[in-house]
């Protein structure tokens, strides 16, 4: 009867330590995966920032561009106006 008994908590202690491997591997695996999620969203957020990065840059160098036409613009009309100034000089 003694050695049943022994045989039956032996086994129901393993089956609880089976239990409490199983139930921390869970957590761990729930873990990582809480990890890994948070992972991607940091990581999506990096690249959707370094998209609009890239946008605000491209925005950027048309602004120059429109800029540095309306630079070169006045720069020819300034000149015209100092021929025509010069010009008026003479007469």
């Amino acid at each position: 009867g003694t050695r049943c008994a022994r045989g039956k908590m032996a086994a129901g202690g393993a089956a609880d330590a089976q239990a409490r491997f199983g139930h921390s591997v869970k957590g761990l695996l729930t873990e990582k995966v809480t990890s890994c999620g948070t992972d991607v969203i940091a990581l999506t957020k990096q690249v959707l920032k370094g998209s609009r990065s890239a946008e605000l840059l491209g925005q950027a160098a048309r602004n120059m561009v429109m800029q540095e036409d309306a630079i070169l613009h006045s720069e020819d009309s300034l000149r015209k106006m100092a021929i025509i100034t010069t010009h008026l000089q003479y007469q």
